[in-house]
């Protein structure tokens, strides 16, 4: 199991787009329901910051996200949207509650 939290801002401008193309990768996550995968993703209260959590339960460590067409299309510009480039860090649980189980 690896999880990862990515933390990046984008520029005001961007930001609805940068939610609108979130949305649809939720929406295309809640249509095709792939396994091995819990995610989320959060808006900051200054609007402009984001942060994604994603748990990758794959048997083989595959990641469902790369399947997932919605997320192609919103990986596409990310830089050209950002003024903080996207930082990904691999993180352990310490302890949750309600969290990431069911």
């Amino acid at each position: 199991m690896k999880r990862v939290i990515v933390r990046y801002k984008v520029k005001p401008d961007k930001a609805n787009e940068n939610q609108e193309l979130i949305q649809a990768v939720f929406a295309e996550l809640n249509s095709k329901r792939p396994d091995g995968l819990r995610y989320a993703s959060f808006l900051q209260a200054d609007g402009q910051s984001f942060v994604h959590i994603a748990s990758i339960e794959t048997k083989d460590g595959s990641n469902p996200l790369s399947g997932i067409e919605a997320f192609k299309a919103f990986q596409k510009d990310i830089n050209s949207r950002c003024i903080e480039s996207p930082v990904a860090t691999e993180i352990t649980e310490v302890g949750s509650f309600r969290m990431l189980n069911e």
